[in-house]
């Protein structure tokens, strides 16, 4: 099962499906406010701890306990995204996310705040295992990199927002009600978005329907998505745990603009918006390029950006000018979001058609599990323990490693998967 049955009798390229730039705008979207919803709790994290009174270990349970959540409702969410409308579950999954976003903003406790930030994980489980593989059956594979590159613009853009929201709106609930909005929205538009046919863009024997437990076993045979899932486990890890601390950190432990505490968050905000943008369009479009020439080209270069990546987010703490500390973020953030399009193009390629949307589950499952759900907390934990600096510090290290680890995946891909025509 390490290849998808239309990469052993490749086909001719065809053009994207009727309606596919529709159901990408609105699944962008989509994903845009999935991301500004998780990270509004990091901006306003400061105003959170002040009335509630919780230390950096409890605060970080705020990232751990929605991720916990997602991480495991998303193979369910993949299971079921391979045997009904896919639309559907993309539609009630954002309602259901953004109903939990608002409710945040009523929380009078740390429990009940907790409550909501795991009821969003579900939600979103809902709507991230499907997401991908809609965008695969909508799109021929010569285009995939690059489509799924314009989807993934919206965790950097997405993120910012929600840095800008949870620093900018006072009182810090205000911030969870504005952004429950847009999900409404968006998530009644979903109802309305083309349903492809599983494997249209692969070819005719790409449709044909796969037991589970046959592709089950397959899966866990398939090397290639293995090493990718390891190295971009390790990404999240790293990523997960700074995109929650970061902004505190500059305020706390760098004491930049303590009058105005809020610009931290504005400046962060801005620079993940134009950074990650950049490195996603980037790695879309070198990606494609790179994976004409050779299998797995793009992911290869996902590696390389990753081990890039690593001394610059060590550098970033590390010096002491301001101007040059936001140079070093902006440079890891490029050099980090280059792989969005790449790693999830490979995902869906090195799978069957019919197994994607599980597939893409059980691959959330795992960066979550050994990623982001622990690493919020463990960074609160050394930052008690120690320093926020040096749990900071010590997150280039799993980035060095996701780079090698891409790399091998890079390798495995070209073995398991022929090259497309």
């Amino acid at each position: 099962m390490n290849a998808t049955p239309a990469a052993s009798a490749p086909a001719t390229p065809v053009v994207p499906a009727a309606n596919a730039g529709y159901a990408l705008f609105i699944l962008t979207l989509i994903n845009l406010v999935n991301y500004l919803d998780r990270y509004i709790v990091a901006a306003a994290l400061p105003d959170i701890q002040k009335e509630f009174g919780i230390n950096d270990t409890q605060s970080g349970l705020l990232g751990t306990v929605f991720i916990v959540v997602f991480m495991l409702a998303s193979p369910l969410g993949g299971f079921l995204g391979d045997r009904m409308p896919r639309k559907l579950l993309v539609a009630g999954g954002v309602l259901l996310w953004s109903l939990a976003t608002g409710a945040s903003g009523l929380a009078t406790s740390f429990i009940a705040l907790l409550v909501a930030r795991a009821v969003i994980g579900i939600g979103e489980a809902g709507y991230g295992a499907v997401a991908p593989s809609i965008i695969s059956d909508l799109y021929p594979r010569n285009l995939r990199t690059r489509v799924l590159a314009f989807f993934y613009i919206a965790i950097p853009v997405g993120s910012a927002l929600g840095y800008v929201l949870g620093d900018w709106i006072k009182p810090w609930n205000n911030a969870f009600f504005v952004g429950a909005v847009p999900g409404l929205l968006l998530g009644t538009m979903a109802f309305f978005m083309p349903e492809p046919k599983r494997g249209a863009m692969d070819g005719p024997d790409a449709t044909v329907k796969l037991p589970f437990l046959v592709g089950l076993k397959g899966l866990g045979r398939n090397s290639a998505f293995w090493a990718t899932t390891a190295g971009y486990t390790l990404m999240t890890f790293s990523i997960g745990g700074l995109g929650f601390w970061m902004p505190t950190y500059l305020v706390r432990e760098r004491q930049l603009w303590l009058e105005s505490p809020g610009k931290v968050g504005f400046v962060f905000g801005a620079i993940t918006a134009a950074a990650g943008l950049a490195g996603t369009l980037a790695g879309g479009w070198l990606g494609d390029k790179l994976d004409r020439r050779r299998e797995g080209g793009g992911l290869w270069m996902s590696g390389v950006g990753l081990l890039l990546a690593a001394p610059c987010m060590y550098l970033a703490v590390n010096i002491q000018s301001p101007e040059a500390t936001f140079a070093a973020i902006a440079v890891a953030q490029f050099l980090i979001f280059l792989n969005s399009g790449p790693i999830n193009a490979a995902i869906v390629n090195c799978v069957p058609t019919a197994f994607r949307a599980f597939a893409m589950g059980l691959n959330v499952l795992f960066i979550h599990m050994l990623g982001d759900a622990i690493s919020p907390t463990l960074i609160g934990t050394i930052a008690d323990a120690a320093s926020l600096h040096t749990a900071i510090e010590l997150n280039a290290i799993p980035v060095l490693l996701g780079g090698l680890a891409l790399m091998v995946g890079a390798k495995l891909f070209r073995e398991a998967v022929p090259r497309a025509r």
